[in-house]
């Protein structure tokens, strides 16, 4: 069984969701800094993609965590 693990580190949170195909996203009814996920494979209807700068920036600016 696998370990969860947390990081702040933005190439390792990039290289862990481009390695499965995932892409930076956030929810589209969230409002102007909005809730942040990755999507993966075929675009989800209720996400719209984002730049990884935007998600970082985001990510920065609320001091979230990324855990995988």
């Amino acid at each position: 069984m696998s370990e969860a693990k947390t990081t702040t580190d933005h190439d390792t949170i990039r290289q862990w969701a481009e390695a499965r195909d995932g892409h930076p996203a956030r929810v589209k009814t969230s409002g102007p800094g909005g809730i942040l996920r990755i999507d993966f494979g075929e675009p989800e209807e209720g996400l719209e993609k984002i730049s990884w700068d935007e998600f970082f920036a985001i990510f920065d600016e609320n001091d979230l965590a990324f855990l995988y």
